[in-house]
């Protein structure tokens, strides 16, 4: 594991949600972190406690659910009001109380901000910072400080930028961040001016950048260069306006470029999966030509290209995509190779066997249910499920004979849903008929009331997300969904996928395959 000398800082749940159309739940937020964690980052900023409820319940839930294995996560915000002690702060208290090791703070760093929109002088935000550094360092937090629009600043008026980061690294701040919180620095600037508050200051350096300019990658790189030792980074360059340094980008550029080891070994391999399945999280489809991890970032199309790809891949390509998790593609279809199946298979204690023909079968449904508009990136209970099928060993608890949903719409304005499973139980068939908010909780209800006779620990098994994506919108309302649908059970949660031009019968198959990895999870033997 890379030690304490470089820090690859995730602040996707925080500076990353802040992108437009990006609303998260705590559940999300929470699986998130557990791929960040897989990934290998040193630091997962969980957000802002105190400031919202969400947050504050991420880090109470995180404390409880939450196994990290690599990283430590970090909580945000800002430092005491001007006139206050920054021990009786009550937003300060929430840092304490959030449990998190590790606390960044963010500080006005260009004094046309701190004159201006805190309305204090430049010594009392000093003073701020220092005593907030101070107070956290003496209650055992590590501490980093966010630079705010320290690249402005510093232009403007470089002496005080400069004291800002010699009080934040007097106070014992582990690390002190320049932001380029605008996102309109290029990288010949950045690269100077870390160069210099490096030997104006000595202090530890960090760098945040914004993309603005579609130079955050870039930008970050140049920082390092300069002596950087901390970057920050969204995963697929998540963010508000434009977005943040891309995290896989600028790590495989440390790794592959730079030589640098800055995850846990062999973690690199997994940015691509963990690229997808954080997409299908925050239901974005993946940028398909993102760097490294897109899906066309090793696809080639020309004659040319393909002639001397069959004689040497390098000669096309500037890097293994194995690497990176990803493959290369000449331009068929999105799928699956061998090696990504058995290895997948191996991780959900699936055994495989060595059956060459198993496994080209599974690639081959893989490939063809891709083809179709299924992603298992972020859906791993249908993958096993699919798997255990071709392996001839998944469990059938139920066995549907038909289903519907209607909804009807009253003179009063209301609307109720109502949905009819035929089923075949052990033997037995059953019709259970239950209403519902919306056809799919209809169906949800009526599926569990029909199977819960025989399975009674169907009953703590519940519902915890459900997305839809639309995957071809050129058919207008009869266009392809996806549909994710994420089930928990107190000591977990799974995902499972439907695809369909039917928005309900998409539901349908994602949701019989949820609580059929559902009761089995449970233990139940297949009838």
């Amino acid at each position: 594991m890379p030690d304490d000398s470089f820090h690859v800082f995730d602040t996707t749940l925080r500076d990353g949600a802040q992108r437009e159309g990006v609303t998260l739940t705590v559940a999300d937020k929470l699986a998130i972190a557990g791929l960040l964690d897989e990934f290998g980052v040193g630091f997962i900023e969980g957000g802002w406690p105190g400031a919202n409820p969400k947050d504050t319940e991420f880090f109470q839930r995180a404390s409880q659910e939450l196994d990290l294995e690599h990283a430590q996560l970090t909580a945000f915000g800002a430092t005491r009001r001007p006139g206050a002690r920054a021990a009786d702060d009550p937003q300060v208290a929430a840092l304490r109380e959030s449990g998190a090791p590790v606390v960044t703070l963010v500080a006005k760093s260009d004094i046309r901000h701190v004159e201006r929109a805190l309305r204090t002088t430049g010594e009392e935000n000093l003073a701020m910072i220092a005593d907030t550094v101070a107070h956290l360092k003496e209650c055992g937090r590590r501490v980093f400080l966010d630079c705010e629009h320290f690249f402005d600043g510093y232009r403007y008026d470089p002496g005080y930028a400069l004291d800002v980061v010699r009080a934040a690294g007097a106070a014992g701040a582990d690390a002190v961040v320049l932001c380029d919180t605008n996102g309109g620095m290029l990288p010949p600037g950045v690269g100077r001016t870390v160069a210099e508050v490096l030997e104006a200051t000595g202090v530890r350096l960090g760098v945040h950048a914004q993309d603005d300019t579609g130079c955050a990658v870039a930008n970050t790189l140049a920082a390092v260069d300069a002596g950087a030792t901390h970057v920050q980074c969204t995963a697929n360059g998540y963010g508000e306006r434009v977005g943040n340094a891309n995290l896989f980008s600028v790590v495989a550029a440390l790794e592959l470029k730079y030589g640098r080891r800055v995850l846990p070994r062999g973690r690199l391999a997994e940015a691509s999966r963990v690229s997808a399945a954080i997409a299908e999280l925050v239901n974005i489809a993946p940028a398909t030509h993102q760097p490294y991890v897109g899906v066309s970032a090793f696809a080639h199309k020309a004659g040319l290209h393909a002639s001397a790809i069959k004689v040497d891949p390098d000669l096309y390509q500037h890097t293994d995509p194995a690497l990176v998790g990803n493959g290369m593609r000449m331009l068929v279809s999105d799928m699956a190779g061998r090696a990504s199946v058995e290895l997948k298979a191996e991780e959900l204690g699936v055994d495989l066997g060595g059956d060459r023909a198993l496994v080209g079968r599974v690639v081959d449904r893989v490939k063809e249910m891709e083809q179709a508009g299924y992603s298992f990136e972020a859906a791993d209970a249908s993958l096993e499920l699919l798997l255990r099928e071709e392996r001839g060993d998944r469990p059938r608890y139920f066995t549907a004979e038909s289903w519907r949903a209607i909804t009807e719409r009253r003179a009063d304005g209301a609307s109720v849903s109502e949905a009819t499973v035929k089923l075949h139980v052990k033997g037995e068939r059953v019709i259970t008929t239950a209403e519902g908010n919306g056809p799919v909780n209809a169906l949800d209800r009526a599926l569990r009331s029909a199977v819960e006779g025989v399975y009674t620990a169907l009953g703590g098994i519940q519902l915890a997300d459900y997305k839809v994506r639309i995957l071809d919108g050129g058919g207008g309302t009869g266009a392809v969904t996806r549909i994710l649908i994420t089930f928990g059970d107190g000591r977990g949660e799974w995902t499972t996928v439907g695809v369909g031009e039917n928005v309900i019968d998409a539901s349908w198959t994602a949701l019989e395959q949820a609580i059929t990895y559902g009761l089995m999870r449970q233990g139940y033997p297949a009838p």
